[in-house]
């Protein structure tokens, strides 16, 4: 009964949304790729919001259900009871179409910015059917992209995500991280403009002069961003890892299609840019401790990238709590191995939660951290307590893993309150 409950409801909203979006014909700016979606999508919304009225899809607003509910109303989340929530929905998006726009006082964003996910084949299809966008960001992929064990390989899933370039009109952009080999050749798959970004030589809008800040005690990121010969600071508190500066640059690149220059680009992305919870978030911990919260979700790509900044960052001590990377298939063994042989070159405790994230525990003993300073456990539960009684003052604490894991219960029990 759920299920047909389901598939009716996605039928009503994406029938719904169709006609929204053919009625208001907003400027769609869609967001995909394996990492750091969520992010990029908050710094667009960040950098447009100062001279555009836009909205931008609420969380993890990304798939059959999120993207339409995102397209119908400013919905932050799904409220229960559901069958109320889901009438009201139904009703306002009725509303909003039918009713003629001059006895309507509710106007219409410009521009909709849109998380498109592709975690099962078909997916990109089904919400393309609901809106085709005339600007695609692609972040980054990674040799072994999240949600891989659904596909027969990463090639397979790299296809899929790249349906949402090739639709693009001649008239609109694909924006490619450069620094992705895999993303960098979706240029050759579309009609469109291509504009690229990156820290790299072969990026149009560049991030030079990056720095995680730390200065006695961390504190945030600082950078510059690069364009046609001109170059402006900007600086984000309270959030650590070049994942951010990505965000930024890919974001600034939409801001110069619309029109905007970098000045008024790094202005709003200082004053405006709030990168989401649970992404290398700086947290005061427990017993003068800082804590690294990166523990919304987990792949290979974003985990290295998360231990490059524990690395980078100054510390008494580094303690990297990892759990398992889900979704990678056949290639989890691997993975998992490559992050502990890794963390083994500078950390000072390792702590592995889950059944996966135990060949990183054992992958870091053979390449030479003393078995010491390594602790294993199967859930996060049993780990929080273990955590809080091994950390100490000047400690850095890196939490990262997949979101089934249920890190954020570490640092819950670690944070100060």
């Amino acid at each position: 009964m759920k299920n047909i409950f389901l598939r009716i409801l996605k039928l009503i909203l994406k029938k719904l949304a169709k006609a929204v979006v053919r009625r208001y014909q907003p400027g769609i700016v869609a967001v995909t790729g394996s990492v750091g979606k969520t992010s990029t999508k908050e710094a667009i919304r960040a950098v447009l919001s100062k001279e555009r009225k836009i909205r931008a899809s609420s969380g993890n607003f990304n798939n059959e259900i999120g993207v339409p509910l995102t397209i119908l109303g400013d919905w932050q989340e799904i409220k229960k009871p559901a069958f109320l929530f889901w009438f009201k929905v139904v009703i306002a998006s009725l509303f909003r179409i039918l009713i003629p726009r001059k006895f309507s006082s509710l106007k219409y964003p410009e521009i909709l910015v849109l998380e498109y996910a592709a975690d099962r084949p078909g997916d990109m299809k089904y919400l393309l059917g609901i809106a085709q966008p005339q600007i695609t960001v692609v972040t980054a992929i990674g040799e072994i992209p999240v949600h891989v064990e659904f596909y027969s390989g990463p090639e397979a899933l790299v296809r899929e995500k790249a349906k949402l370039v090739e639709q693009l009109p001649t008239v609109g952009f694909a924006i490619l991280n450069a620094d992705d080999p895999l993303v960098l050749e979706m240029k050759n798959q579309t009609r469109s403009q291509v504009m690229t970004f990156g820290f790299g030589d072969a990026a149009q809008v560049k991030i030079t002069g990056f720095e995680n800040v730390s200065n006695g005690e961390p504190t945030g990121i600082v950078f510059k961003l690069g364009y046609g010969g001109s170059f402006v600071p900007v600086k984000i508190n309270g959030v650590f890892g070049k994942g951010q500066a990505y965000a930024a640059v890919a974001a600034a690149c939409v801001g110069l299609i619309f029109g905007m220059n970098l000045v008024k680009i790094a202005e709003a992305l200082v004053l405006n840019f709030q990168p989401p919870s649970r992404r290398m978030n700086l947290v005061s911990g427990v017993k003068g401790t800082f804590i690294i919260d990166d523990s919304y979700n987990a792949s290979p790509l974003s985990a290295k990238a998360a231990l490059d900044t524990l690395r980078d960052l100054k510390a008494k001590r580094k303690i990297a709590v990892l759990g398992d990377m889900l979704e990678i298939g056949k290639h989890s063994l691997e993975a998992h191995e490559e992050i502990g042989k890794f963390a083994a070159g500078f950390v000072d405790l390792l702590v592995t939660i889950g059944p996966r994230a135990k060949f990183i525990a054992e992958a870091a003993s053979k390449a030479g951290l003393a078995k010491e300073n390594i602790s294993s456990f199967l859930i996060a539960e049993e780990a929080k307590k273990a955590v809080e009684f091994k950390i100490k003052k000047g400690d850095l604490i890196l939490i990262k893993g997949s979101r089934a894991i249920g890190l954020d219960k570490v640092v819950e029990e670690i944070k100060q309150v």
